[in-house]
């Protein structure tokens, strides 16, 4: 079902054709798009066991026997609608390149080690404020051949489906003061400068755990004038 996007968010989402993200070209519609009815899924959707996200599953550094290699960092903040009320009970989805920069997944050639005590993929539910929680390890940047000398910042994917399928939420949370974002084409597909900001998180000094782990806060809004962009 294509997406409709209302007037105030237009210049938040990343054109679907944008040249310098090379993939783009092949893939980013040529005809205008169809606009589908709403049915009784998409406005009610998605329903999911609770049960399915088990204690744990947020905490990326204990899925394995041994502990991952590289700086442990929590992620951490809430979810908000477009009134930035929080949104309770909401899967957040994690997946993200280890600390070498490299994914588990058979595409992936990235001559970097594999590790095998990261996944990359974790889940959480939100809490009656909206808050959710992970502990992972900060993923490394790495080549992805789309123009010379090419490499993308240290990011991490969220997924976030909100109340329904139509407030669902795929994006990238980046990391502040990343010297590759002048280079990136992803990342400045977003053409507006205080969207694009809505992507970095922040340094979060209050909630680093001494001798552990450096924190970084990232809030997400689902829709509206200030939501956070969709990932290209």
């Amino acid at each position: 079902m294509p997406l409709v996007y209302p007037k105030e968010s237009l210049s938040v989402y990343p054109k679907h054709l944008s040249p310098g993200y090379r993939s783009t070209v092949k893939r980013s519609p040529s005809k205008p798009l169809i606009i589908m009815p709403h049915t009784l899924s998409e406005l009610t959707g998605p329903a999911f066991g609770h049960d399915a996200v088990q204690e744990g599953d947020n905490d990326l550094t204990k899925q394995h026997k041994g502990e991952p290699l590289g700086e442990r960092i929590i992620v951490h903040g809430h979810v908000l609608d477009e009134d930035k009320r929080p949104v309770p009970d909401t899967l957040v989805e994690l997946w993200q390149a280890n600390a070498c920069g490299r994914y588990v997944h058979n595409v992936d050639q990235h001559p970097a080690p594999l590790d095998p005590n990261f996944t990359g993929a974790g889940r959480a539910v939100t809490d009656k404020s909206g808050y959710y929680k992970f502990i992972t390890v900060k993923p490394g940047a790495y080549p992805w051949g789309n123009h010379h000398n090419a490499w993308r910042p240290n990011h991490i994917h969220f997924s976030v489906f909100g109340h329904s399928f139509l407030t669902r939420l795929v994006t990238q949370m980046y990391f502040p003061g990343d010297p590759l974002f002048p280079f990136d084409p992803i990342y400045n597909s977003v053409t507006d400068e205080k969207a694009r900001a809505r992507m970095v998180s922040s340094f979060d000094l209050d909630n680093t755990v001494p001798d552990w782990a450096l924190c970084f806060r990232f809030d997400m809004v689902l829709r509206g004038r200030e939501q956070t962009p969709m990932e290209h």
